[in-house]
């Protein structure tokens, strides 16, 4: 398929997309999704689009014009994701793979599976060889002001969410037992409750903590210590009451490799963005599979819900939506359910939206 489609041009648009509901962590709070669109067009007149995430406004910017650095390279190369990896690997073996480099590398990666399927006019999910199928869905919220946020969780729980997300850490121990308690409280003993801290721990606080939690029937705890710290998080596993999650920083197929070595993880939650784009979820999720992890994504609801309907033990789809303002047809949930659209990865840009809202 990839010797079909033979790389033209590739642009990035940096755009900053306003969040419906700003994302508040233990770390800061997010109140704008900054993202680079990225178009790869052919000379057979396919084009094939995918976006990623630069965290905030200043690595916009930085991000966008590295794609295009990277892209000018690749003017005719034949769309064949697996040998562009190759190349990548080959180019910044020096260099690195962590960071601004490893975003862009992983932003073409899936913007050249979206051209093969969209070349085939398929789903991504029929072009890996699966197929779109319901996926379950939790609601993700950050750090709660419980007054003002429990008609958005309540309204999630009746549009047929069955988890609930909640960002916690950001104060002490008992504003983490009054919101998780309150939450808890509003949407019943049937609904999955998750926490995320955010890396905002240590080792001794985090298990501490965690030990106060069990009460709730929490399904993870997620990232309750420094993400690259694998040995803490392995500290922190052994003799949890609660499963953890991490998963969501791993770099690139590596990196995950390292994590599931360390023990650092009874659950894996694969970013499409770092983990390296389509191929390099690919990868990780076979390896999350040997070891008798469950899966379960990070943030790219499109991406996400065509990989985790192939993806061996996948649990739960993050409904963290940064993209539908500037979407054509966004993902829409139903009853708590996402199912991939296509062609490719189902991404047309509302340019309307992307000329107000370019950076």
């Amino acid at each position: 398929m990839g010797e079909g489609l033979t790389i033209r041009a590739i642009s990035a648009r940096p755009v900053m997309v306003p969040l419906d509901r700003p994302i508040r962590t233990a770390v800061g709070e997010i109140p704008a999704a900054a993202l680079v669109l990225i178009d790869v067009a052919t000379d057979q007149g396919v084009t094939g689009r995918s976006y990623i995430f630069a965290y905030t406004k200043p690595a916009l910017a930085p991000l966008a014009r590295l794609v295009e650095e990277i892209g000018a390279e690749l003017v005719g190369q034949s769309v064949a994701p697996f040998e562009r990896m190759r190349g990548f690997d080959r180019r910044f073996r020096l260099l690195g793979w962590h960071g601004l480099v490893g975003m862009a590398v992983a932003g073409l990666d899936m913007a050249f599976w979206d051209s093969l399927g969209r070349a085939a006019d398929l789903p991504l999910a029929v072009l890996l060889g699966g197929s779109p199928r319901p996926i379950r869905a939790y609601d993700s919220f950050g750090i709660l002001d419980i007054r003002a946020d429990e008609p958005a969780i309540l309204a999630s729980v009746d549009a047929g969410f069955r988890g609930i997300k909640i960002k916690i850490g950001g104060a002490d121990l008992a504003r983490d037992l009054a919101d998780v308690g309150a939450v808890r409280a509003m949407i019943g003993p049937e609904v999955a409750l998750m926490v995320d801290y955010n890396q905002s721990l240590d080792p001794v606080e985090a298990r501490r903590r965690i030990a106060h939690l069990a009460q709730f029937d929490l399904t993870w705890v997620e990232e309750p210590v420094a993400a690259e710290d694998l040995a803490a998080h392995a500290r922190v596993r052994t003799g949890s009451p609660i499963p953890i999650q991490t998963g969501e920083n791993w770099w690139f197929p590596r990196g995950a490799a390292e994590a599931i070595a360390a023990g650092s993880c009874d659950h894996a939650m694969l970013d499409v963005m770092k983990i390296g784009g389509v191929t390099g979820w690919l990868e990780a999720a076979a390896l999350c599979e040997a070891a008798a992890l469950p899966v379960s994504s990070h943030a790219f609801v499109e991406a996400s819900a065509h990989l985790l309907a192939v993806t061996p033990g996948a649990l739960w789809l993050e409904h963290l939506d940064k993209a539908a303002r500037i979407l054509q047809c966004p993902v829409r949930p139903a009853q708590g359910l996402v199912t991939a659209a296509g062609p490719g990865l189902g991404l047309d840009w509302d340019e309307t939206a992307v000329r107000r809202l370019l950076a």
